[in-house]
């Protein structure tokens, strides 16, 4: 099992900045990649950013490159995702993820293809 806890949420303006992090506690040793996802009312939840366990590999959306940064504190278990320039439509619940499977490059950004989630944190950007 492992569990996950994010923070950092909030209510903010355009252009303002936002860390989210997530706390990874548990059978950590088991994970093969991690990630974020986000998911605004009414929509499906979405792929944001993901990083391998090793940190060697890293992704994220064409909707938020240039903007948002995935990275992870090793010695602090924690996994963060750096947001700048936020814009109205990034707001949504953001979820972090952790996989225990090996899957391939193109799954890696299905929902579906992780096997542990947090409670997720709400994100407002206001115009």
């Amino acid at each position: 099992q492992v569990q996950l806890v994010e923070s950092g949420g909030e209510l903010v303006q355009a252009g303002d900045s936002l860390r989210l992090s997530c706390a990874a506690s548990g059978r950590t040793y088991s994970t093969y990649g991690m990630a974020w996802f986000r998911q605004a009312p009414g929509k499906e939840r979405e792929f944001v950013a993901r990083m391998s366990w090793s940190g060697g590999s890293t992704s994220v959306a064409d909707s938020v490159k240039g903007r948002f940064t995935i990275s992870r504190d090793n010695a602090k278990n924690t996994l963060y995702l750096q947001m700048n320039s936020l814009k109205p439509e990034d707001t949504a619940v953001y979820y972090c993820a952790v996989r225990v499977r090996s899957t391939t490059v193109q799954a890696m950004i299905r929902p579906a293809s992780y096997d542990y989630w947090g409670q997720g944190t709400q994100v407002t950007v206001s115009s």
